[in-house]
């Protein structure tokens, strides 16, 4: 990819940026409740309509629509992506807060999905409609169609209530509440990646250079790591791109299972809360990140198929 299509790119991330943010910020401004109310009344607190109006508009949110999306996008154009109603805290300080802990939890959801799905994939291409070619295809089958949230459970009845191996109630990062919330997200990525996995190298598999290298008398797991595995990966790097940003933006169902500190958690309290800043800064935060992670791939692909680089393919 040359620098002048690099740039294009940019550009049209830069228009569909601001088309993100004038949508959600429509979305949440006409979106019913009372951010101040939500944020003043707690418990049987009654609070007079003289305060709610004067932290309304403390607040900017007595402007009208324009006045207030002019100010938010100027604002997040010098770094400011404004103050969380909730967290009393500035957004950005609050989304860095959470990132770690689904940073980590992604991290490690990825590498076991990579563990299981590339050598299950391999073996089930490799030994085609053979009886571990049905039993792999069979568990795979079964891990998409089980719900992740019910897995979850199921597995903090069976290793935290019952066994007792792992703790059940979150709140920290820490090396024993992680394994079980990233297993349940690498089940449901593993079933799917294996068929992908398996769909790729039996592609490949059936291409004139495999036969050619196999009437040569090439080990054939020469040809598979040197050769099938190679081609086979480049059409997964955009799925696994995007399983990264759908991971990165934060997986709510799974964080509010196992009461996991994470960007999806975060989001789910700021919807109940009406924290719109929070709110938007979130949607932010995903919008920039499955467009810069797009773009990645893009580029990525130009050095890791020789075809492009050269322009044989478009």
């Amino acid at each position: 990819m040359k620098k002048k299509e690099i740039m294009h790119r940019v550009i049209q991330l830069m228009i569909t940026l601001v088309g993100v943010t004038f949508l959600t910020f429509c979305l949440t401004y006409l979106s019913p409740g009372d951010p101040v109310e939500m944020l003043l009344e707690v418990g049987d607190t009654i609070v007079s309509q003289e305060t709610i109006a004067e932290t309304r508009a403390q607040l900017g949110l007595d402007k009208p629509f324009h006045v207030q999306y002019i100010r938010w996008i100027t604002g997040i154009a010098h770094g400011d992506m404004g103050l969380s109603y909730s967290a009393k805290m500035p957004v950005a300080d609050r989304l860095w807060q959470c990132l770690p802990g689904t940073l980590s939890l992604a991290v490690s959801a990825i590498i076991i999905m990579l563990l299981i799905s590339v050598p299950c994939g391999i073996i089930s291409a490799v030994y085609r409609n053979h009886k571990i070619d049905y039993f792999i295809r069979g568990l795979s089958f079964l891990g998409i169609s089980m719900p992740s949230f019910w897995v979850g459970l199921i597995l903090l009845y069976i290793f935290g209530l019952k066994l007792g191996l792992f703790p059940i109630a979150g709140g920290v990062v820490s090396l024993d509440r992680i394994v079980l919330p990233a297993v349940t997200l690498a089940i449901a990525m593993s079933a799917k990646y294996t068929r992908q996995v398996r769909t790729a190298v039996l592609e490949e598999l059936g291409q004139d250079y495999v036969v050619g290298a196999r009437t040569r008398g090439i080990p054939m797991r020469k040809i598979l790591w040197h050769h099938v595995l190679p081609n086979a990966c480049l059409p997964l790097i955009t799925l696994l791109g995007l399983s990264i940003g759908w991971l990165l933006g934060g997986v709510a169902v799974i964080e509010m299972v196992f009461s996991w500190p994470g960007l999806g958690k975060m989001a789910v309290h700021a919807i109940e809360m009406r924290d719109y800043p929070l709110v938007q800064g979130f949607v932010l935060w995903i919008a920039l990140l499955y467009m810069g992670i797009n773009l990645l791939v893009d580029i990525s692909y130009t050095y890791l198929d020789p075809r492009l680089k050269k322009g044989g393919v478009q």
